[in-house]
């Protein structure tokens, strides 16, 4: 019989924790054999052999719980938002202790918006314009999304190498907020609404046309293909892997 690889879900309470454990006790080569809590220790993650640490906690928490996985040669696969660029410098220097293991932090496991967001970096080095809207349920506590953030910088940096100037905007009066944030040059607006749940157009224009690259997640348990991929990988990309893409054969370099 095929040795199992022994998973622990941190924020195993939460709507995507408790998907997670689901979706880790349906798969025939995993095991589950840590489900905790924000109350619980993170001691017995060594106690119960775990190899992964999925982590899906809140801001506060996710960084030290990375942390301790690590320094414990754990893998880990992140979804928790809240990862500054200088969070994630530190974390770099605590994996060069520890070499051979793999952390991946996705600011989403939908390989639907993860393509979305791939196909968008392509198709904006084509187009004068480019918008981001994110559409999330209210009790989102971040805004803009992660996925927006790192969509806008993925946009920002094609557009750059290709030396597409800034798109035009005559605005001079607006109320505050009315064009949305901007992330490297790039507006991106937020939405919170109840009934949805975590939904993306990215907006290219040029004179004549506009293209609309629109990605939906109805349910959590859109977000599961990717974490088990997540899972599956993690320990064959050594350090710091920031979004799924990483992982994934995307040939987005194509002219069009």
């Amino acid at each position: 019989m095929t040795e199992r690889l022994p998973i622990a879900v941190l924020g195993a309470r939460g709507r995507m924790g408790s998907e997670a454990v689901r979706a880790v006790e349906d798969a025939a080569d995993l095991e589950l054999v840590a489900a905790l809590g924000s109350s619980d220790s993170l001691d017995s993650l060594v106690s119960a052999g775990a190899r992964v640490v999925v982590d899906l906690t809140v801001p506060d928490a996710t960084y030290d719980n990375v942390v301790f996985a690590a320094r414990h040669k754990m893998h880990a696969v992140v979804g928790t938002t809240g990862w500054t660029a200088e969070r994630l410098d530190q974390l770099s220097t605590v994996l060069t202790g520890t070499p051979g293991t793999g952390v991946l932090i996705a600011p989403n496991f939908a390989l639907g918006s993860v393509l979305a967001t791939a196909f968008a970096a392509t198709a904006a080095r084509y187009f004068e314009s480019v918008e981001i809207v994110e559409l999330h349920h209210p009790d989102k506590i971040d805004a803009p999304s992660g996925t927006a953030v790192r969509t806008a910088q993925l946009v920002a940096a094609a557009r750059s190498t290709a030396g597409v100037p800034g798109a035009p905007d005559a605005t001079r009066d607006a109320l505050d907020g009315a064009r949305g944030t901007m992330i490297d040059g790039v507006p991106v607006h937020s939405v919170r609404l109840r009934g949805l749940t975590a939904h993306q157009e990215v907006l290219l224009g040029s004179p004549g046309e506009l293209l609309t690259l629109r990605h939906d997640s109805f349910d959590h348990a859109s977000f599961m293909p990717g974490v088990l991929l997540g899972i599956r990988a993690v320990a064959e990309h050594p350090g710091l892997t920031v979004g799924l893409d990483g992982y994934l054969d995307l040939q987005t370099g194509a002219s069009a």
